[in-house]
């Protein structure tokens, strides 16, 4: 899974690379710089005093010593002074650098803070969208484990027009109770059967007709109606309808893309995917079905269908599914923006 958003103590994190949020002189600072350099020893520090300046928006890189990291790097966020400074653009700098040098280092992981967001004051919801953008642009042209590590709730926060906007969907979709009893294809044809033949004691039939209708008694014996002989188990798997696999394939080809636009897209592996190209009795997980189905921007009843070959569905039963749903009516196929929802949401996230 390229990327993903987890709630964890970022020193904890088993990469090659952390970033650490760092004061732009050599010196520890507070909040994530004072926790890593806490947790990687005195070494960190005497590294740090041996780069010297870091420019805003701009990054280093240190050995990580006590850490479970290879590497830390060190990048400089903007201070919050209104959006009128250039901040947005030296925010994304941030990102951009830190995953460069991680690549020049032949990193295959690594794991940020939301960065700015604590005591330079950049509103949660505007950094999380530049890391999410950021994030995304380097991995449709790169292979890394990219993680966006946030200590607790108050330091993520979707756009409040968003989560108003899901919130509001989920109010009115979501089904948290199911009242109705499941009732199985069988017992629910006898009832529709059954529901005509009483529709027509309201009306005053011809004597021919009473006559011909099935008493009270045999209403409720009413067999399924099958084809004059039922069919062998042969016959029913050669009507067996395409796999997934076989599915999924056959909806790339159609849309002239290559195999790694939908991947990536879908925030899958490039191994990952090969798994699902080269078994055609592969069976996905529900949230790699639907990243799928996402990346391959399929509306609400072609995704039913796609996901249905690997036997899930999408219902108001569930609010993951809620979720989904509402970003495929917006046709909003971003599963940086919707794993975004789906975290704030406390739901799995879509990919790997």
């Amino acid at each position: 899974m390229p990327f993903e958003i987890v709630r964890n103590d970022i020193t904890q994190m088993r990469v090659d690379a952390i970033v650490n949020t760092a004061n732009p002189k050599p010196v520890i600072g507070s909040g994530v710089d004072a926790g890593i350099h806490r947790a990687a020893g005195p070494e960190l520090l005497a590294a740090r005093e041996k780069i010297g300046r870091i420019g805003v928006g701009e990054a280093a890189i240190t050995p990580g010593f006590d850490l479970n990291a290879k590497y830390v790097i060190h990048t400089v966020g903007p201070v919050w002074r209104g959006g009128l400074l250039g901040e947005a653009r030296l925010l994304r700098s941030c990102y951009e650098s830190a995953l460069a040098l991680a690549w020049e280092n032949g990193c295959e992981s690594i794991a940020f803070p939301l960065i700015s967001t604590g005591n330079y004051g950049f509103p949660k919801d505007k950094a999380l969208q530049i890391a999410l953008n950021a994030i995304r642009g380097f991995l449709i042209d790169h292979e890394m484990m990219v993680s966006l590590v946030v200590f607790d709730r108050e330091a993520f926060q979707l756009s409040r027009q968003r989560y108003r906007e899901v919130a509001s969907f989920i109010d009115d979709n979501y089904i948290q109770e199911k009242t109705a009893r499941q009732i199985s294809p069988y017992h629910n044809r006898r009832e529709v059967i059954r529901r005509e033949w009483d529709a027509l004691d309201d009306f005053c039939l011809p004597m021919e007709c009473a006559e011909a209708a099935p008493s009270l008694a045999d209403r409720n014996s009413i067999p399924l109606p099958y084809a004059k002989s039922k069919p062998s188990l042969t016959d029913l798997l050669a009507e067996t309808d395409a796999g997934f696999s076989e599915t999924l394939l056959k909806l790339i080809d159609q849309t002239g893309k290559k195999d790694s636009e939908i991947y990536t897209k879908a925030n899958l592996s490039r191994q990952h995917f090969s798994k699902i190209r080269n078994n055609p009795y592969y069976q996905p997980t529900k949230p790699t079905a639907i990243a799928l189905a996402l990346a391959l921007e399929l509306d609400l009843e072609q995704t039913r269908d796609l996901i249905g070959r690997a036997g899930y569905a999408l219902t108001n039963s569930s609010k993951f599914d809620v979720i989904i749903m509402y970003f495929i009516r917006e046709r909003n196929f971003n599963l940086f923006d919707i794993n975004a929802a789906l975290f704030e949401f406390d739901q799995s996230l879509l990919g790997g």
